[in-house]
């Protein structure tokens, strides 16, 4: 088994390789660390060019800050618990749809959910690509399809197919909040079987979030890598998530800073509001500081107890053991 402290101390490329590498595992239960495509290989990835890759953005040697550009193979990273319950949660990592950080909100996060009782997946989902036809639609087609891949293989990997959620970073905020409000959209032509199950998660956490496309609150570098430089008011409409939350979306959990500077508080606000106007569970804390982006590794003061609170909501909605 390759495990999560193995992962952290290996160097950026044989990590890269590492993860490129691990094989698709079918017919047996979810016991080991392993990665999916969520596609089949006949499926084009509508990204073409710059090779996909890993950066470092640590400026110490001893954290890793990695994140992958350039992505052609959208992938579900597995890291099974040994706890246990059989529920699953996909970690939607941020990064601007201009990258995605595995580390910060995707690796780092990893063991606490574990202990908790949760299969977790850490999903490499594919970036806008303004040459694509499907550019705006790319990073919800991903997601709907991670949820639906992880079901359609519950029976064989034993786990729960009816307890799947999403916690989704920044600009994977706004993807888990898409997710959560437009799971039922065809965005993409149903290709197997997979493609007959809901795609609607059964939970939602949300950290530090990006919701609307909204001018007035957005995140200006998101909304410009995902909708271009002049969205139609049609796709603001379509890609603000709080338009779009009914009695159907699934509970949630916010989290964000006070003191944020890089996304609007507003974000997370209106779409606790929409939640709450359609009766569906949510609970959110708002931190004194931490400012943007800080997972668990620069979370100050109040903020270092999000993930102790997430799980305990997780726990008190029956989502973990």
């Amino acid at each position: 088994m390759i495990t999560n402290q193995r992962i952290r101390g290996l160097g950026l490329s044989v990590a890269f390789v590492l993860f490129a590498s691990l094989a698709p595992v079918s017919a047996a239960p979810l016991t080991a660390e392993q990665s999916f495509p969520i596609w089949p290989n006949t499926v084009e990835n509508n990204n073409p060019s710059p090779k996909e890759t890993v950066i470092e953005r640590s400026k110490v040697a001893a954290i890793h800050d990695r994140a992958w550009v350039n992505i052609t193979q959208s992938e579900l990273l597995a890291f099974p618990t040994n706890k246990s319950s059989n529920c699953s949660i996909v970690l939607a990592p941020g990064g601007g749809y201009q990258r995605v950080v595995f580390d910060k909100e995707g690796l780092d996060i990893v063991p606490a959910l574990n202990e908790h009782g949760l299969n977790v997946f850490i999903l490499k989902y594919r970036l806008p690509n303004a040459q694509a036809s499907d550019r705006e639609w790319q990073p919800l087609e991903d997601a709907q399809r991670a949820v639906r891949f992880i079901r359609a293989h519950a029976k064989e990997w034993q786990i729960n197919n009816q307890c799947v959620g999403i916690l989704g970073f920044s600009a994977g905020g706004q993807l888990a909040s898409s997710l959560a409000s437009q799971f039922d959209r065809t965005v993409y032509t149903p290709i197997d079987s997979a493609d007959t199950l809901s795609a609607r998660p059964d939970f939602v956490g949300l950290m530090y979030p990006v919701i609307t496309m909204e001018k007035k609150y957005t995140h200006n570098g998101t909304r410009k890598v995902l909708l271009g430089e002049s969205p139609s008011k049609q796709q603001i409409q379509q890609h603000s998530a709080e338009k779009w939350v009914t009695e159907n979306t699934p509970p949630a959990f916010i989290g964000l800073a006070n003191d944020d500077k890089s996304v609007n508080q507003m974000n997370s606000i209106r779409f606790y509001e929409a939640l709450h106007k359609n009766n569906v569970p949510v609970e959110m804390h708002i931190f004194q500081k931490s400012g943007h982006g800080f997972g668990i590794r620069n979370a100050k003061g109040t903020a270092k107890e999000w993930l102790p609170l997430f799980t305990q909501w997780l726990e008190q909605n029956q989502f973990a053991g």
